[in-house]
């Protein structure tokens, strides 16, 4: 824990946020089924799921006259295994046009997602209790697939998806110390959905889902800060999350700050 952040003051914050949702993210590419190709100018991994956020791209350092060669050869991979995939782009992808490029290979761009952190010390120190919900840390097979089918639901995901979903996140752990997985039940239904990812630095908020009928009485903004509450009882003391449109209003008013944007570039084949 020698590495971990101490607030948001340092030089590399940008690079150290953005590090966290990669992590995140090629994580899945360790998963049995899973494939994970780390080169020098680029990550790539993808794990048989045909949904675009479970395949992708990450981390391109490429020189100009490599750009196109090394886009189709991508292409090709994720075209063999017919699956669709995100290209994420960071502050510091090279070339820094390389959305052009992606988008003269046939990928669309799915916008910009802000990132956002929060200095953990600055939390309120009462929960947010929000009544008749009770929330739990996902510990058993059991509790998991609520947990994938909530997050099924506020991502759009396909159902025919869901044992492969299920499987991955089996796969990843549900005991791990790095990976850990929350979940509401309010009046014993599953409605919201949280991941907390922790690398060496900060503390990553992902997968947010609620579901529908259950939006819009606070419940993510409970679960949310109950696991920045944990965060920090385990050391952290920066969280970073990538804020939806949906969510970003939420997240300022807890006191996250914008840093940087990341873009996303869909291809579908």
């Amino acid at each position: 824990m020698n590495q971990v952040l101490k607030d948001l003051s340092t030089p590399d914050l940008v690079r150290v946020l953005e590090n966290n949702m990669f992590a995140f993210l090629t994580n899945y590419g360790h998963a049995p089924h899973g494939q994970l190709n780390c080169r020098s100018n680029l990550i790539r991994f993808s794990t048989g799921i045909s949904f675009p956020f479970f395949n992708g791209v990450c981390r391109a350092q490429l020189q100009p006259d490599q750009t196109d060669a090394t886009i189709t050869e991508t292409l090709n991979y994720f075209s063999a295994q017919q699956l669709p995939m995100f290209w994420w782009i960071g502050t510091a992808t090279q070339p820094p046009d390389l959305g052009k490029y992606l988008e003269a290979h046939g990928l669309s761009s799915s916008g910009e997602l802000p990132v956002m952190a929060i200095d953990l010390s600055t939390l309120p120190e009462e929960l947010f209790v929000v009544e008749d919900l009770a929330i739990a840390q996902v510990k058993d097979p059991e509790t998991l697939k609520h947990w994938v089918r909530v997050a099924m639901v506020g991502f759009e995901i396909p159902d025919p998806e869901y044992n492969a979903y299920y499987d991955l996140e089996l796969s990843l752990g549900i005991d791990s110390k790095e990976y850990i997985r929350f979940i509401g039940w309010w009046n014993g239904l599953p409605v919201v959905t949280l991941a907390l990812y922790l690398d060496s630095q900060v503390a990553g908020i992902y997968v947010v889902a609620t579901m529908p009928e259950a939006r819009g009485k606070g419940f993510a903004k409970a679960l949310v800060l109950t696991v920045l509450h944990k965060a920090y009882a385990l050391g952290y003391h920066v969280a970073t999350l990538q804020a939806s449109q949906m969510g970003v209003n939420i997240y300022r008013r807890i006191g996250f700050q914008e840093y940087s944007k990341i873009r996303a570039y869909l291809w579908t084949g």
